[in-house]
């Protein structure tokens, strides 16, 4: 059969490689940053200040105010800071929290960005930045966006909670899960999709099971970053849109929500998407793969329902109006009374419906 398709690599720099020194020193050489500011989330404050020692005088400082869904308000005031302290690029250390407030900032003063993952968040290898204000998040895609170094260091993950880590690979999976039918899918992708959700399932269990299992959390990395790197080449679609209104609009965690949504999305598209659904199918070794999923989740023990995690009852009809406002791009057409009965399944936590 002939194909027709177009495929963009990106254009980061990925290294697997113990953090050190002489490691972020390089790194930073190549990248032309003379001082760098330092950027974490409140929690992750002492081993920001841990990466400011090993920078020396090439530390400019650490703003420690990244959190989820990257306000513009902190954004703002982390511009201010890093112009206040003559940086000219920057450190993002943690997961997709701080990794969106590095991309924030280089989309509004064009730093280079090295970023050292501790989730498997997957964002560090993408052009995509959502941003929230006034409770709406949106998202927008540049060149400017993508982050021109990441350090990936599988010692930085063993301290990651086992359901953290769960929560946090299953919102990896989903990446790569949307990309197996995106509308620009391609070939390549699709190899990278099928392989991430084939790691990231291989992952998971062992890691709940035994946290400082590193061979588990490499393969972890592994699959993030293929995730990430799909979300980066192609379009998302109905999973995606979800999970920006739910976070954005109700203030959901981030990595649970895609957790939680992922099984009902795929219940939802897989009669319009048979070729990706065999695929996600054959990666997690399961013959439905909603069903698959959804019993992953349950094996790795997650929260099942949006009611676990903070979204009220009432706001269901508002998410369901939200979700079909300017739609992604799907594979079946986006219908509000069945997305309404999807966020109904989800918010219960009962198991995925077509």
């Amino acid at each position: 059969m002939t194909q027709h398709f177009a495929y963009q690599a990106l254009p980061s720099r990925i290294v697997f490689d113990t953090l050190s020194p002489a490691l972020l020193a390089a790194e930073l050489d190549r990248l032309g940053v003379a001082r760098a500011l330092i950027l974490t989330t409140p929690p992750q404050e002492a081993r920001g200040q841990e990466i400011a020692r090993m920078l020396g005088n090439r530390g400019a400082g650490v703003f420690a105010g990244a959190v989820m869904h990257t306000p513009v308000a902190v954004t703002e005031q982390a511009v201010e800071t890093l112009r206040r302290l003559g940086a000219d690029g920057v450190v993002a250390f943690g997961g997709g929290s701080t990794t969106g407030l590095a991309k924030a900032i280089a989309l509004r003063t064009d730093v280079p960005q090295l970023i050292v993952p501790t989730t498997y968040a997957g964002s560090e290898v993408t052009p995509i930045l959502g941003e929230t204000e006034g409770g709406v998040k949106t998202t927008r895609t540049s060149p400017a966006i993508l982050p021109e170094t990441v350090i990936y260091d599988v010692d930085l993950t063993l301290s990651l909670p086992p359901r953290l880590s769960a929560t946090s690979g299953l919102n990896a999976m989903a990446h790569a899960a949307e990309a197996l039918y995106a509308r620009d899918g391609n070939p390549v992708t699709a190899l990278m999709a099928e392989e991430a959700i084939a790691a990231l399932a291989r992952a998971l269990p062992r890691i709940v099971a035994a946290p400082e299992d590193r061979d588990a959390r490499s393969d972890a990395l592994y699959g993030a970053w293929l995730s990430g790197t799909c979300l980066g080449t192609v379009g998302m679609a109905l999973h995606h849109k979800l999970c920006h209104t739910l976070g954005g609009s109700f203030g959901l965690p981030h990595a649970e929500t895609h957790a939680i949504v992922l099984p009902h999305a795929m219940a939802y598209n897989a009669a319009a998407a048979p070729e990706a659904m065999a695929r996600i199918a054959r990666a997690l070794g399961a013959a439905d793969p909603a069903a698959g999923l959804f019993a992953l989740g349950r094996q790795l023990g997650i929260d099942q329902s949006l009611q676990a995690i903070g979204m009220p009852a009432d706001g269901l009809d508002r998410a369901a109006d939200l979700a079909v406002e300017r739609p992604y791009w799907n594979p079946r057409p986006i219908e509000r009374d069945a997305i309404r009965r999807l966020l109904a399944r989800a918010w219960a936590g009962d198991a995925p419906e077509a």
